[in-house]
């Protein structure tokens, strides 16, 4: 029988609870969330009269979860629409209901008496076939089901989401000896495809795969720092990017988690393992104090940093262990840190940061990276069945950019072996077989395909079929043709890609000049062109530096140039004979935005962030964004019937002068950046198959070019309109006098000039306009000084 999942119970509506249930809503999947019945009314409750038999009572506790999903940063949910898919109810008069659904997630407390009892009472209502499974961080799968029916055993797994769901891209699968093969495959693919995460499966053990080596991790570095006598901002200073690791490094990461949480786990783990593992899991007690005293973190105000506000701003100081006092916050600064720094990958770094003997930094990342690759390797066979689980995990569960036995490749594993043994360290058995068998690696690479070592041999590293690697991709069969900015690739099936390269994919000539030439050239060879990538960010949108420059250098003939290229260039992508498909995710802002805006289908990930944000320096979309995001909201409203133009035109104006970025794609969609039409991917790793896939579906159905529009303005009366909103912000001080300025130059291109409202103008009149207002702009001191400011610090200047 072919398993589906239509519907999906969740019970218990804590922030775990009440965050998976987000993410099944926010993909599509009617969820029923329940909660316990409480034992008492609140004051408010006692006021209206009500009493604990009332259904608004009994359900308050999961109501009250729902309600704080639209309150909780980041938020869970990608749009205020989600919420309409999470029913609530309570785990005594709702039960009944769970023989309407596919899938049972369990998310009580971390407690195995109180998981067994609720499994057992979802084993008397759930239907035949139904699957189960338990969302716990390291209680026993095998134990909490044992009493249950043997249907129940059959089709129950554990499935540990990280924390926030939405976000995280790590889901373990842990099957008991009774689970099915089939449930566990089925669950595996529906977690790659559907949920969008990164499976890996693990084995029943305690805090399963990512929690125990990166607790033991986390529990190493503190033991170092106290040993060597660092301060917790030295360590964060070089166990962050330096190494491959998250900005938070160690200790902002631990305030992130939350003490409490990690104490939690890790006495989870010392309460369950033996011997001289136990030590290792013991929490020190100055982190025990900080937990008397209630110093948890963020979401106690204070943990192993502490923001203080004074006159100069903000200032952040740090925790001394010994003392329990804040100072001032550290950096470690050292002669390995800086030649660390000149290497441009992670593993450059830090095979330079670990060759420094003898120094500060360099001794520091090696007596805590060298105990944690010797624990994973002697926990391969024990948590997982193989070093590929063990590093997917620990990038997809803790933000490493590489795993411990991919970071083991890269500092060298013959040489890095031989200096533990020489420091009188145990090497696991296996590791030392695969050296003596003349290997010098973990992984191999051969015609495109990835290869482990496992047993005494090499396995291909079979992913989803779904997975594209343009790096591998590029191995294989190189490139048609590239330059500094962007190459184009063959994607198969008569499918090309313009991969963009550039410093942080920013958009200068180099990349205009690729995308006329993929543009060309799928013409003449191929049947279609995605246009994605696989870096950080899609686009960050134009080069801002190189602009700048040319301003303060009153080159308006040559930026005039550059502007005329990329109109010229957005559109080719909408009127090439060939359909065009971009793929935007992540930062998809600026000149990204105008780029993805008028391909003939959009494939964006989830998790795209788009917006045309360049009035925050001072300046308007200057590429045919204006343009291409009236036109898509105007192809929106319903054909044959009359509607108000002023609130289209309107509506754009707010949303291009206010910077409004989409926090998901479906808030995209509701922007107007998608329409219908446009496709989301939930999986960012399946992004340019689908995007890929998306082309050929419209080759399929004949695709033809767009043919050229006409675009019906607002004219005079709607400049008049727009403008007044924007002076009444001014005079309000909401807004600038250069603001005023940049949104009269705003209303102006969206006016189409001073013509008659309705009038229909050629999208090259408006291209005109925008050009014309981009440069008068760029040429204002005020807006040159926002340029500068974002270019240096990050953030919009308001002058």
């Amino acid at each position: 029988m072919k398993q589906s999942i239509r519907r999906a119970a969740v019970l218990g509506s804590g922030i775990m609870g009440s965050g998976i249930a987000a993410h099944l809503a926010n993909i599509g999947i009617p969820t029923l969330m329940l909660d316990i019945v409480p034992k008492q009314l609140t004051k408010e409750e006692e006021q209206k009269g009500l009493t604990l038999k009332d259904p608004i009572v009994r359900n308050r506790i999961a109501a009250q979860s729902k309600k704080a999903l639209l309150k909780q940063k980041p938020s869970p949910i990608t749009t205020k629409e989600s919420l309409d898919l999470i029913e609530i109810g309570n785990m005594e008069d709702d039960m009944e209901r769970l023989a309407d659904v596919d899938w049972i997630i369990e998310v009580v407390v971390e407690n195995l008496e109180i998981k067994k009892n609720v499994l057992a009472n979802i084993d008397k209502y759930r239907k035949q076939g139904t699957i189960v499974s338990s969302n716990t961080s390291g209680v026993s799968i095998e134990a909490m089901s044992i009493e249950c029916s043997e249907d129940f055993r059959k089709n129950f797994l554990g499935t540990h989401f990280f924390n926030p769901p939405r976000y995280m891209k790590l889901l373990e699968i842990i099957p008991t000896k009774d689970t099915e093969p089939q449930v566990l495959e089925f669950m595996k693919r529906f977690g790659e495809d559907v949920l969008g995460k990164g499976v890996v499966i693990a084995k029943d053990t305690p805090n399963f795969i990512a929690n125990r080596i990166g607790t033991y991790g986390l529990l190493v570095t503190v033991q170092e720092m106290l040993k060597g006598k660092y301060s917790v901002g030295e360590v964060d200073s070089v166990t962050g990017p330096l190494i491959g690791r998250p900005k938070s490094a160690t200790f902002r990461t631990l305030d992130v988690v939350g003490l409490d949480t990690f104490i939690n786990v890790a006495h989870n783990v010392f309460e369950q393992v033996e011997g001289s593992e136990k030590k290792l899991f013991s929490v020190p007690s100055f982190m025990l104090k900080m937990k008397e005293k209630g110093w948890l973190g963020a979401k106690s105000g204070q943990g192993f940093y502490l923001k203080k506000k004074d006159k100069a701003g903000s200032t952040i100081y740090e925790l001394n262990p010994e003392t329990l006092e804040y100072e001032d916050r550290n950096k470690l600064k050292t002669a390995a840190i800086e030649m660390a720094k000149q290497q441009k990958d992670s593993h450059r770094k830090l095979k330079t940061l670990l060759s420094q003997k003898g120094d500060l930094a360099g001794d520091l990342v090696w007596s805590i990276l060298k105990p944690v690759l010797i624990y994973s390797a002697e926990l391969t066979g024990e948590i997982a069945d193989d070093i590929l689980a063990i590093d997917n995990a620990m990038k997809w569960g803790f933000g490493w950019e590489h795993g411990p036995f991919e970071t083991w490749d890269a500092i060298g594993l013959r040489a890095s072996v031989e200096r533990m043994q020489a420091e009188g360290e145990k090497i696991p058995d296996w590791v030392l077989q695969l050296l003596a068998d003349g290997n010098e690696s973990f992984y191999k690479k051969d015609n495109g395909n990835v290869y482990y070592y496992d047993k005494g041999t090499y396995k291909q590293n079979v992913v989803n079929k779904k997975e594209i690697n343009l790096r591998l991709l590029k191995d294989v069969q190189g490139v048609i043709k590239k330059n500094t900015g962007a190459s184009l690739i063959d994607l198969g099936d008569g499918v090309a890609c313009l991969e963009f390269h550039s410093k942080s994919n920013a958009i200068g000539l180099d990349i205009i000049q690729m995308v006329n030439f993929a543009i060309e050239e799928v013409d003449k060879n191929f049947e279609g062109l995605v246009i994605g990538n696989q870096g950080k960010n899609f686009c960050v949108g134009a080069n801002l530096a190189m602009m700048l420059m040319e301003a303060q250098d009153d080159n308006f003939f040559e930026l005039d140039m550059v502007i005329r290229h990329f109109q010229n260039m957005t559109m080719e992508i909408k009127y090439a004979n060939k359909p065009v498909v971009v793929a935007p995710f992540n930062i998809t802002v600026g000149g990204g935005a105008e780029v993805t805006l008028p391909a003939a289908s959009i494939q964006a990930s989830a998790e795209t962030y788009m917006g045309l944000v360049e009035f925050g320096v001072g300046l308007i979309p200057g590429g045919g964004g204006t343009k291409e995001l009236y036109l898509k909201q105007l192809r929106q409203l319903p054909k044959g019937i009359k509607f108000d133009l002023s609130k289209v035109a309107n509506d754009v104006f707010e949303k291009v002068a206010t910077a409004k970025v989409s926090t998901s794609a479906a808030e995209a969609r509701e922007y107007g950046f998608l329409d219908q039409g446009d496709r989301i991917s939930v999986n960012a790793d399946h992004l340019l198959h689908d995007a890929k896939e998306n082309v050929l579906a419209l080759v399929n159905s004949g695709y033809r070019p767009p043919k050229p529009e006409k675009i019906p303005v607002v004219g005079d009366a709607g400049y008049a309109a727009m403008v007044l909103g924007a002076k009444n912000l001014y005079l309000s001080g909401y807004a600038s006098e250069h603001d005023l300025k940049i949104a009269e130059k705003l209303a102006y291109v969206l006016s189409g000039g001073r013509i008659k409202e309705g009038t229909e103008i050629d999208e090259q009149a408006m291209l005109d306009l925008e050009r014309e207002a981009f440069l008068s702009l760029i040429g204002e001191p005020k807006t040159q000084q926002r340029m500068q400011h974002m270019l240096l610090k990050g953030k919009p200047l308001r002058n």
